[in-house]
């Protein structure tokens, strides 16, 4: 992945050239949307929709979406974030915040509208306010009459404004003030209507785009500090690079039947136990630690990416050493060690080899050789983890496969234009499918309301709501589903379960005879029957112990 050139001057669009493309463009689209917040966020696992005072200041989805993820990736003394395998998390938030500029570039020129055809006319605008916000509570609470409704509210509106303008019932100053305190607001709306449709139709276009796969620059200018004093950008260029750091950490947590957090959950798993005994003429073998061992077999997993058949080794192989913390299932944050054994969200690697030689039977963290997988443009992430144990003279290792499968189907949903179904004239029984203008009515007094607010989130959220996000949070997890439903998915699980099974057996067996242990009476039965059991693997839940 390229990064962005943070000198000032002009912006370098961030592109990830990884195998996790579709999923990161995916989750970015949200930034950039215009559905109901309440619709869509019903279609997010977790997600909820937080109701506000008042109908007019409630957010669209991508508004409340990016203000959430923002405030969440950025926000101070937050709560760590899950690893988003397979998703450029840092690249989704630049997304958001590209949006926001976008938006607040468009709500700076509708507050100067809102305040010349607005505040000056402030009588006639809150009559106008007052007559949506009827409507939107008639649409709310008796929706099968609203439209008959609300049109009578706003033609009782319109009247009065006809009203005034032909006959005020004043002279003078007054009098010209009267006749244009109800028409000043309809012309904001007319200038408002115009911005707010060229916006609108330059988000729809990003969206559209990073659906289909193209690449869309997430330029973020205010990251770029103006010179040494620029305090609030090197701030928020920190907060990025800091993000991005998080996202490599090798701090996992296990939530019990959930997996891993941001791995997925457990399908498969082998083992291969037996009594380390001398070979055969030997009184004594080598000692060896745990971790010995775990260096062996990490040698031979990242050797999987190389063949000696042509175009068969297995690309992007990534192997990793994780420590891993116990959290509930039900559990609403996980935490990592603040000690000298950290370097960040980064234990240390002799801290790492402490605990992968440490005796775990009477519990704490435990050391896994992770094995990572990104595979269909970054849609599906499998992960397989190692772990030696030494246990009263008896060697452990199991080798288990976890998969988190494709991103919500919601995200890579493409804009569609506005239609409804109505009668048609003649033949009434019959319907016909007629196309809505993109912006109405509603949508342009909304934003224009809430256009003012801009520079206040805080009051903006209480007035009208947002987005709440699952915890423990993070982009990928949080919003996929097991890969079982797809033939290709489900292949390349079981498929390269095969040869991580024959590196670790292989690695294996020649670390026990480089320290003359018997491999040929004990480890060899096991291995042949860990070998047939791989034949035979298939998907289960072997964290839901139904026995």
């Amino acid at each position: 992945m390229t990064t962005l050139d943070m000198t000032p001057g002009a912006q370098i669009p961030r592109t990830d050239a990884g195998p996790q493309t579709a999923g990161t463009q995916a989750l970015s689209s949200a930034a950039y949307r215009d559905g109901k917040l309440t619709e869509d966020a019903g279609k997010l696992d977790g997600a909820t929709a937080k109701k506000g005072r008042f109908a007019l200041f409630a957010p669209n989805f991508g508004e409340a979406f990016s203000k959430a993820l923002i405030s969440r990736a950025l926000g101070g003394d937050r709560k760590p974030l899950v690893p988003s395998f397979g998703v450029d998390t840092r690249q989704v938030v630049e997304h958001c915040l590209a949006a926001e500029e976008v938006r607040k570039g468009r709500d700076r020129q509708l507050s100067t509208i809102s305040v010349v055809t607005g505040l000056l006319c402030l009588p006639g605008t809150l009559i106008w306010l007052g007559a949506f916000q009827l409507r939107a509570w008639l649409k709310r609470d008796n929706p099968k009459n609203a439209g008959a409704y609300g049109a009578v509210v706003l033609a009782l509106a319109a009247a009065l404004a006809v009203l005034l303008a032909i006959k005020p019932p004043a002279g003078g100053i007054l009098g010209l003030y009267l006749r244009v305190v109800m028409l000043a607001p309809v012309i904001g709306w007319y200038l408002a209507k115009r911005i707010v449709v060229r916006t609108a139709v330059d988000l729809r276009a990003r969206w559209l785009q990073l659906v289909e796969g193209n690449a869309v620059a997430a330029t973020v200018p205010m990251a770029v500090p103006r010179d040494d004093l620029d305090k609030k950008a090197a701030d928020l260029r920190a907060k990025l690079g800091r993000l991005e750091s998080e996202q490599e950490t090798n701090v996992q947590h296990y939530a019990g039947p959930k997996g891993i957090l941001g791995a997925g959950r457990r399908w498969g798993e082998w083992k291969l136990i037996d009594t380390l005994r001398p070979a055969e003429g030997q009184i004594d073998f080598r000692q060896f630690h745990p971790w010995d061992l775990v260096r062996k077999i990490s040698g031979h997993l990242k050797a999987l990416g190389i063949s000696e058949v042509a175009a068969s080794g297995i690309p992007d192989v990534r192997v990793k050493q994780w420590v891993v913390f116990e959290v509930g299932e039900s559990a609403d944050e996980i935490s990592r060690p603040g000690s000298a054994d950290m370097d960040g969200d980064h234990m240390r690697d002799f801290a790492v080899q402490a605990i992968a030689d440490k005796q775990t039977f009477t519990g704490g963290p435990r050391h896994y050789l992770a094995t990572q997988f990104i595979t269909h443009d970054g849609k599906l992430v499998l992960t397989f983890t190692v772990t030696v144990i030494l246990l009263a003279n008896t060697l452990n290792i199991t080798v288990a496969g976890y998969a988190l499968g494709p991103i919500n189907g919601y995200f890579f949903d493409k804009p569609k234009d506005k239609e409804k179904s109505v009668a048609k004239t003649v033949r009434f029984w019959e319907e016909r499918t007629v196309k809505l203008p993109l912006i109405d009515n509603d949508e342009v007094v909304r934003q224009a309301v809430r256009a003012p607010f801009y520079r206040m989130p805080g009051l903006l959220s209480w007035l009208g709501g947002g987005l709440g996000l699952p915890e423990p949070f993070g982009l990928r997890h949080i919003w996929a589903g097991p890969p079982w439903g797809t033939r290709s998915m489900a292949d390349n699980a079981l498929n390269v379960s095969h040869p991580v099974i024959g590196a670790v057996h292989t690695a294996t067996m020649e670390f026990l005879a480089e320290h003359d242990l018997d491999t040929e009476r004990a480890f060899k039965g096991r291995a042949a029957g860990l070998k047939a059991e791989a034949q035979g693997s298939r998907p289960f839940k072997v964290d839901q112990y139904d026995a």
